[in-house]
């Protein structure tokens, strides 16, 4: 059911049965689905890690630390779902640093950045999604900041294929592979991604792109897809 409200201009989750979310064509109810869950050996690690980052927060970090944490995070905006800024707690920006950090087998950050910001970067370009691998070819720009940075990553995560007839994909992703920044040289673009989901001609392949750097700094992610063509 669409909805026009006078009262809410925007809105986004879950009350009772209902569930409130928004499309091109306006904000709209639906009932609330249960999601399933399937326990992936790959959601299994991701857990694993929250729970560690979790404990580490309140045992390994010291108080500075944590400051430092709460002090980064008071001074930079993140975008929820409805587009609107939000300032997170200090531990929560540290889950958000080093979760992707750890799935991808790079170093924890347990230094807070000191500077205030996401960390810009360029927005890759999807490039040759093949069926033969298979392979997604993902055209950044090596001049970028993060690609002359060691420590610093461009990480890539995939979806499953969609018929060509989908547009937009919410999710899940799933952690495909990584392009480290190096000094003095930088990765060379274009990148091949070995995608972890069997692919056909004429699908459509989804990604999401997200910088990582040395210091722990997390961007804002990048979405965009490809068509198997070969």
């Amino acid at each position: 059911m669409l909805i026009s409200s006078p009262v809410i201009a925007a809105g986004s989750g879950s009350l009772a049965g209902l569930t409130m979310s928004h499309n091109r064509g306006g904000m709209y109810l639906r009932a609330r689905a249960v999601p399933t869950n399937p326990n992936t050996v790959l959601q299994q690690v991701v857990r694993g890690h929250l729970s560690d980052l979790v404990t580490l927060w309140g045992s390994t970090l010291t108080a500075a630390q944590r400051n430092a944490w709460t002090t980064y995070a008071s001074n930079t905006p993140l975008t929820n779902a409805l587009g609107a800024s939000f300032f997170a707690t200090g531990q929560q920006m540290y889950l958000r640093s080093n979760i992707g950090r750890l799935s991808a087998g790079l170093v924890r950050a347990d230094n807070a950045p000191t500077i205030f910001d996401l960390g810009g970067y360029t927005n890759p370009l999807v490039g040759t999604i093949s069926a033969a691998g298979p392979t997604a070819g993902i055209l950044f720009t090596a001049t970028d900041e993060w690609a002359t940075e060691a420590g610093s990553s461009m990480l890539i995560y995939l979806g499953r294929p969609q018929n060509v007839g989908v547009n937009y994909f919410k999710g899940p992703y799933q952690l495909a592979g990584r392009i480290d920044g190096a000094t003095p040289t930088a990765p060379t673009s274009p990148a091949t991604i070995t995608s972890p989901f069997a692919l056909a001609v004429g699908q459509r392949q989804f990604v999401r792109a997200v910088v990582t750097r040395a210091d722990g700094r997390l961007s804002a992610d990048f979405r965009a897809f490809g068509v198997v063509t070969t």
